[in-house]
């Protein structure tokens, strides 16, 4: 894939999943802001999915 398709890519994923996630509000108003962050990069299906992509970017 080259960068142009991945950056695409990623932007497909934030705007289609990521974009008014109810639970990325929930964690960010009960737990924080901090929190929520983790909780989208280490644990969401999508966050993992960002990671893999970023990895092919580097």
């Amino acid at each position: 894939m080259s960068k142009k398709e991945l950056f695409a890519e990623v932007d497909d994923l934030t705007a289609t999943f990521c974009k008014g996630c109810f639970v990325y509000q929930h964690f960010r108003k009960e737990k924080g802001k901090r929190y929520a962050h983790r909780f989208c990069i280490r644990e969401c299906t999508v966050g993992e999915k960002l990671k893999l992509l970023g990895k092919e970017l580097s």
